[in-house]
């Protein structure tokens, strides 16, 4: 048998290249990244997997930085490649947040806001409140905030009208709620209504969900948030998760790290929202997620 020519050896080379990447595309899959795009479920909403979050203490440690330094660390975590921001109407921080946005093209990040469903406020004017107050004309994700009991699905059918009134006029894009405690959790499964869910997270039960609302600590409750956390994910809910450093008390990093390692690779969250005061918080959370990806 005459040996191969040159020619003949590199098109084999390069054929048999080729079938190897074809049957296994990671090996040459970029890593994924804390500033990847993904999309939250059904509702189609894109966001980088890590978002800002500015309610530290109801947005008080944000709002004591000031608004130039606030400033500086907004457009620091958007040159970094966060493009998805968090608050709440009844955080003090909404109205700095939209300043240190503006220089910013709107359709270049997603903004999550939450409204305080209280009884008998109308809540058209509350959201051209709130679009006020955060110099924008729509909010990417509106959530439900803090819903604490089991009857809140009933108790907030008049907001979530209202939500829906303002998606048809495109003054909201994606609906959702935020939730705290076993009781509002296990609201969540099956409710046709929700597009996104927002859960607390972490690997140890830290100021986490439990018998009641309160923030307290239920390691033992940890694996039926996480069986929830599934669930309304497989329903085609997307998923964000707080409370990544137990909610400030996480001081040594390797539980900063164990936190967002769970999040991801046990409950399987779409994103994390974390609430940052400088520069080193946000490369660490990026570096802290990227190893959780890897």
């Amino acid at each position: 048998m005459s040996p191969f020519t040159r020619r003949e050896f590199l098109k084999t080379s390069i054929a048999a290249g080729t079938m190897a990447s074809v049957s296994n595309p990671s090996l040459h899959a970029a890593p994924r990244s804390a500033t990847d795009t993904v999309t939250l479920g059904k509702c189609g909403v894109k966001v980088s997997r890590l978002a800002f979050g500015t309610g530290s203490d109801n947005g008080y440690v944000q709002a004591a930085l000031g608004q130039q330094e606030f400033n500086r660390l907004i457009h620091y975590a958007y040159d970094r490649g966060i493009r998805f921001f968090e608050t709440a109407e009844a955080y003090v921080t909404p109205a700095m947040l939209g300043e240190a946005l503006k220089p910013f093209p709107r359709d270049t990040y997603q903004l999550m806001t939450k409204v305080t469903t209280d009884p008998g406020a109308d809540p058209r004017k509350r959201f051209d409140q709130m679009r006020r107050t955060s110099q924008t004309e729509y909010f990417d994700i509106m959530l439900l905030h803090w819903q604490h009991t089991p009857d809140w699905v009933s108790n907030t059918k008049h907001w979530q009208d209202g939500i829906l009134e303002a998606q048809s006029k495109k003054i909201i894009v994606a609906r959702g709620a935020s939730v705290h405690g076993l009781p509002a959790l296990r609201q969540m499964p099956g409710n046709d209504w929700l597009e996104v869910a927002m859960v607390r997270m972490n690997h140890n039960g830290t100021r986490m969900d439990g018998p009641t609302g309160a923030d307290n600590n239920n390691p033992s409750d940890v694996s039926e948030v996480v069986d929830h956390v599934k669930k309304v994910h497989s329903q085609g809910m997307g998923v964000v998760s707080m409370k990544l450093v137990g909610a400030g008390t996480f001081t040594r990093r390797e539980d900063r790290q164990a936190a967002m390692r769970f999040a991801f690779r046990n409950a399987g969250v779409d994103a994390v929202t974390v609430g940052f005061k400088n520069t080193q918080e946000i490369d660490e959370a990026i570096s802290n997620l990227n190893l959780a990806l890897a």
